[in-house]
């Protein structure tokens, strides 16, 4: 008779470990709950909060400096990362992007304006597919696609902008712009700047 050396496995020990693990969960930072994250002053750049699937990025990758901010949309993860330009401050946000390639736009642009309640007005194309849509919907209004903040970009038509429809993000859903959950739109508009640099990949 040979005795195994493989150690038995403890119920109640399991059992114990799955609560503690559980518990550690429910523990996160609630900046990392919303999707968001952080690289806290004096902590190790290696050391992030985040509580999504998305991969985290490095700047250097990407742009040449952070002058006046830098976001970075890449499409096929969809999610949005944004460093300020003393690369003090990082986040990562879901997004959702264009429902098709010929409606994607991808290369390097700016931010040219940012809007509180900005009004929504569909352009020829999205008419010709879509003639029942309002010519126009005024900003503040609850079923305004631009949500409550939008950043315009230098290419026209291009927004980064929020959405009241939450089923959006992370999804195939955009006729061409970025949209995000209002309440990370309104960080991002705070922390954002006429000149911020844009790129989309």
């Amino acid at each position: 008779m040979t005795v195994s050396s493989k150690p038995k496995l403890n119920r109640r020990l399991f059992v114990t470990g799955a609560a503690a693990l559980a518990a550690g969960a429910t523990a996160l930072p609630a900046v990392a709950m919303e999707g968001s994250t952080e690289i806290l002053p004096g902590a190790s750049s290696s050391v992030r909060n985040n509580a999504s699937s998305f991969r985290m990025l490095d700047w250097q990758q990407y742009f040449d400096n952070t002058r006046n901010g830098a976001i970075l949309v890449d499409l096929t993860s969809r999610a949005l990362h944004f460093w300020s330009e003393d690369q003090s401050v990082y986040r990562l946000y879901p997004t959702s992007v264009p429902l098709s390639e010929d409606l994607t736009r991808r290369g390097r642009t700016e931010v040219i304006q940012k809007v509180v309640a900005p009004p929504w007005r569909p352009t020829a194309s999205m008419k010709a597919r879509n003639p029942e849509w309002p010519d126009l919907v005024p900003g503040g209004a609850p079923d305004n696609p631009l949500g409550t903040h939008a950043l315009y970009l230098s290419w026209t038509y291009y927004r980064i902008h929020g959405t009241h429809d939450t089923r959006k993000i992370g999804r195939r859903s955009s006729n061409g712009c970025v949209g995000l959950y209002n309440e990370h739109i309104q960080e991002l508009f705070d922390l954002t700047k006429v000149g911020t640099q844009v790129l989309l990949i």
